[in-house]
């Protein structure tokens, strides 16, 4: 099939769904009213809780939700086929991961910002409260733990990358100085910061950066101990020295690079055609675990992912100004996920074609350069594997616009670092938002502020980078259980949306009740079917912390089913 095609089709598709779907759930389903306050005005500290204009919240928001999930979930899945990654990116982006998304976003604003683990007490009781929490920093410490990893990898991989990254920091703080305290237009200097973003690009092009062993500590070990250092900084900071800025910055940026792609699939196309030379389904590939229920754990964000859910309860909804933005933020950048891992897919299924390097100077086209890359699951599954995959066929397709492969390399190995660290500095955050929350309910005051439950956020991250060695890579002895953790959270958001959505009357709840079947069942599947294979694996520590996951998840499911059939209708609010 052509991918020129695809890619217009689904684009279409998202932008029908937005007006059509997202608007209806938003007028007749949540009833946005710009008469409700919303927690940044409510609230308003200058640090958290910001008034912020729609287009830089949709910016931070965005770039918080996405990091590298939407590239390295299509870019191994589309292993079974391109057709049902793509089938499931479209459906559940639109029908479950908008609505999760949007939902959470929309319950915390309601109740004064609060994380989705707090305000679980009060649609279903204060003991799933409790477990809810458990499972929340259990995913958050995960993902602290390898972010750090993944962006040093990042800048192993391409090192033209290191300096516009750094960069983009500074900019990024120039930026909000100007706008916030200088007053300044946030359409020219965001402008101007774009495109010394660029600059920085071209000239990583021509002074890449590798980073030396330090003191016996090698180069993975040495950034991850700088990564968590910054997260540390920028998430203490306001929200408007760095974090809305940058994001800003990056949104501009994936607008950017989803531009120059498409371009790149027309380029491609008329040149000679861009075809999927990926099969359409393949349910058997070597050593891949069974399609179902894994192509729904596999492909979590840029279809539906838990972690949105804290990013929407946790920084977005005490930035939102007015509840009528939430719509663009929260349901607008799911979609806009989705048409980015629509284009991985693209990437990974035509664009690797165009041109694929192997050992011993060869390059591949067609057919045989995507069997190289995906000849079996263990040979796609590496985090290196997955997001060469995607800047690899990304670079071929750029490249058919005239511009240099080398510099379209750097330009999409900057975009990938760039989101996985904002995903970084956000995922802290947050976890400092849930241990305040934890230490405020046992009335422990001290360990609320925010530069003490920072420091327990990143301090227990770094332990468990460092628990296997100095390379930092002690946060993959529990990657396996990521996936399925992350979408067992999503199920979870999706039974208190339905809840919340039970209490005020008819059938509304619905629209948030059938994902939440589907995606219980579904994870609960993968988590059983994993606590099998760490059995016959003798991986204690695995089955250890998945069975605690499983039995988190059903008993919050049964409190659920309970709480749904007992629930009274009662007025808006």
């Amino acid at each position: 099939m052509d991918a020129l095609l695809l890619m217009v089709a689904t684009f279409i598709g998202y932008i029908v769904m937005y007006r059509l779907y997202g608007r209806f759930i938003a007028r007749k389903i949540f009833k946005l009213s710009t008469d409700n306050i919303t927690p940044a005005h409510e609230f308003e500290d200058g640090i958290d809780y910001v008034p912020t204009v729609k287009e830089i919240i949709f910016g931070h928001h965005f770039t918080s939700i996405s990091g590298t999930g939407p590239i390295v979930g299509p870019a191994i899945a589309v292993i079974w086929g391109w057709v049902p990654a793509l089938i499931w990116v479209f459906v559940g982006s639109v029908v479950m991961g908008a609505v999760h998304d949007f939902g959470a976003l929309i319950i915390s604003m309601r109740n004064q910002g609060k994380s989705i683990s707090e305000y679980t007490a009060k649609y279903i009781n204060s003991r799933t409260k409790l477990f809810f929490f458990i499972i929340v920093f259990l995913e958050l410490w995960i993902v602290i733990s390898i972010f750090g990893l993944v962006i040093a990898v990042i800048f192993s991989m391409y090192p033209a990358s290191v300096l516009p990254v750094w960069l983009e920091i500074i900019v990024a703080v120039i930026l909000g100085h100007m706008v916030y305290k200088k007053g300044k237009s946030i359409t020219t200097w965001s402008i101007a910061a774009v495109v010394v973003m660029y600059i920085t690009v071209v000239l990583g092009y021509y002074v890449p950066i590798e980073m030396p062993s330090v003191m016996g500590i090698p180069p993975t070990g040495v950034w991850t101990i700088i990564l968590l250092i910054y997260a540390f900084i920028a998430s203490v900071l306001p929200v408007t020295t760095l974090l809305q800025p940058r994001d800003f910055i990056n949104s501009h940026q994936l607008l950017v690079a989803m531009l120059l792609l498409i371009i790149g699939v027309f380029a491609a196309a008329f040149s000679g055609g861009l075809e999927l030379v990926a099969p359409a389904i393949q349910t058997t590939p070597a050593k891949a675990p069974p399609m179902w229920p894994f192509l729904f754990i596999t492909i979590a964000c840029g279809a539906i992912s838990g972690f949105h859910s804290l990013v929407s309860s946790g920084t977005t909804a005490k930035q939102v100004s007015n509840e009528q933005d939430s719509l663009f933020v929260g349901y607008g950048s799911m979609l806009m996920e989705g048409a980015l891992a629509t284009m991985v897919i693209i990437a990974v299924a035509a664009g690797i074609g165009m041109g694929y390097d192997v050992k011993g100077g060869e390059t591949l086209t067609g057919i045989a350069a995507w069997n190289a890359h995906y000849s079996s699951w263990s040979a796609a599954a590496g985090l290196g594997s997955k997001i060469s995959a995607f800047v690899d066929g990304s670079a071929n397709m750029i490249a058919a616009t005239g511009l240099p492969k080398g510099i379209a390399l750097v330009i999409m190995g900057v975009f990938v670092a760039s989101f996985a660290g904002t995903t970084l500095d956000t995922a802290t955050r947050i976890q400092r938002y849930i241990i305040a929350e934890i230490f405020g309910n046992l009335k422990v005051a001290p360990l609320t502020n925010r530069y003490v439950a920072t420091s327990i956020a990143v301090g227990s991250a770094m332990v468990l980078a460092f628990a296997s060695g100095a390379t930092g890579k002690g946060a993959l002895k529990l990657w396996p259980l990521f996936g399925a953790v992350n979408q067992t959270l999503a199920a979870l958001a999706l039974i208190v949306i339905t809840l919340y959505l039970k209490q005020r009357g008819g059938m509304k709840w619905m629209i948030a009740g059938i994902p939440a079947i589907f995606m219980a069942f579904m994870t609960l599947w993968a988590v059983i079917m994993n606590q099998t294979k760490f059995g016959t694996s003798h991986n204690l520590l695995l089955q250890t912390v998945n069975g605690i996951v499983i039995v988190i998840a059903i008993w919050i499911v049964v409190e659920g089913l309970i709480k749904f059939f007992s629930t009274t209708e009662t007025e808006e609010s």
